[in-house]
C-alpha cells in the first residue's frame, strides 16, 4: 500500500497548539523543565565550551607604577548536539469520524493520546539522557555511599544534599539551585522525621515541594509524576514510574548565554516546518492511497544536552 505524499498532507497550527497546550498542562512530566530551553534553527550544531580551570585561577598580580598589567586568558573548544526526531500517528476512520457526535472530537482525542505519547517518551529519554548513573561528575548510591532516605531511624537527606551542594560548590564556584526527584523518592523526603522536625513549629500542613526548596536552600524542586506501561500492546500491563528512586542535585542557568554555564540545556529545533517548541502534528489524507481515512501525526525534534558534568551530583537507589 503506498504511503501519504508530501502533497496529501499539511502541517495543522490548530492541532499543534493543541498538542503545545495539552504538553504544558501537564505536570507529571518534568522533562522541559529541568534545563534551559534554547530554541535552535539547525538539527545538528557545535557550541562553544570554556575551561573551567581557566575561569578558576587566581591571576591578578599586584601592579607597580608605569608597569604593564598581568594577561590572562581562557581556552576554548566546542560541544556538539543533535536533535533525533521522534514521531508517531494515529489514524482516523470516516466511519468513525462520521459515528462522533462532534466530528472534531476524534481529531482533538487522536492530539490527546499522541501528545500523551510523546511525554511519556521525552520523560524517559530525559531518564536515559541526564538523570541516571555514569552521567554527573558525582555518582553516590543509596546503601553504599549514603543511608537510603527510605530509613528514618538513621538517613539524613539534610546532610547528604549539604554534603552534594558542598561538592558542586567547591569544584564550580557555583551552589546547586535545583532538586529533580522521583516520585517516590519525592514522597519519601515528606514523610522523612528530620524534614517534617524543621516545620514542626511553622506549619502542620503536608510537606510541599515549596518547604522542602527552603529547608535544602534551593530555587525549586522537581518531581516526577510519569508513569508507563512498559508492556507492548496486547500484553498484560506492567506499569512503573519513568524517573526511579532517584535524585539529581544540579545546578541550571534559568536565563543560558553564551557564557553562562549550567549543568545542562535541553535543544528544541524548530527547523521542521509549522514546528512550536520543537513541536509539530500533521494531518494526512490517506483516501489518495486508498484509505477512507485522516492520519494525525506528531513530531518533535531535541536533545537533552549535559554540558556541565560537574554541576551535577546524583543520588541512585536513594529509598528503597
Amino acid at each position: 500500500m503506498p504511503l501519504p505524499t508530501a502533497s496529501d498532507s499539511h502541517v495543522d497550527a490548530i492541532l499543534t497548539n493543541m498538542s503545545v497546550a495539552y504538553m504544558q498542562d501537564q505536570s507529571n512530566f518534568i522533562s522541559t523543565q529541568v534545563f534551559p530551553v534554547v530554541n535552535v534553527a539547525k538539527q545538528t550544531d557545535k557550541y562553544f565550551t570554556y575551561a573551567k580551570a581557566d575561569f578558576m585561577r587566581d591571576e591578578v598580580k599586584k601592579r607597580a607604577d608605569g608597569a604593564e598589567s598581568a594577561g590572562a586568558g581562557y581556552n576554548l573548544s566546542t560541544g556538539t548536539y543533535s536533535c533525533d526526531v521522534w514521531a508517531l500517528h494515529k489514524d482516523i476512520g470516516d466511519q468513525l469520524r462520521a459515528n462522533s457526535d462532534d466530528p472534531l472530537s476524534p481529531d482533538s482525542d487522536a492530539v490527546g493520546f499522541l501528545t500523551q505519547q510523546a511525554l511519556i517518551r521525552r520523560e524517559r529519554q530525559f531518564v536515559t539522557d541526564a538523570f541516571t548513573t555514569s552521567v554527573w561528575g558525582t555518582d553516590v548510591v543509596g546503601s553504599t555511599n549514603f543511608t537510603k532516605w527510605s530509613d528514618q531511624a538513621s538517613s539524613d537527606p539534610i546532610v547528604d544534599i549539604d554534603t552534594g551542594r558542598e561538592t558542586v560548590l567547591s569544584n564550580t564556584g557555583l551552589e546547586p539551585n535545583t532538586l529533580v526527584l522521583g516520585y517516590q523518592t519525592y514522597r519519601a523526603l515528606t514523610r522523612h522525621p528530620l524534614v517534617k522536625e524543621a516545620y514542626k513549629y511553622t506549619s502542620s500542613d503536608s510537606i510541599t515541594t515549596s518547604m522542602l526548596a527552603n529547608l535544602f536552600e534551593l530555587d525549586r524542586i522537581l518531581v516526577s509524576r510519569a508513569v508507563y506501561n512498559s508492556s507492548a500492546e496486547g500484553g498484560t500491563a506492567s506499569y512503573g514510574f519513568a524517573a526511579g528512586k532517584n535524585a539529581l542535585l544540579c545546578y541550571v542557568n534559568p536565563t543560558p548565554g553564551l557564557m553562562q554555564p549550567s549543568a545542562g540545556y535541553t535543544m528544541n529545533w524548530n527547523g521542521l516546518v509549522g514546528s512550536s517548541g520543537g513541536v509539530r502534528v500533521n494531518r494526512y489524507d490517506l483516501r489518495g492511497s486508498g484509505r477512507p481515512a485522516d492520519r494525525i501525526e506528531i513530531e518533535m525534534a531535541y536533545d537533552n544536552k549535559v554540558v556541565s558534568t560537574d554541576l551535577g551530583y546524583f543520588f541512585s537507589a536513594a529509598v528503597a
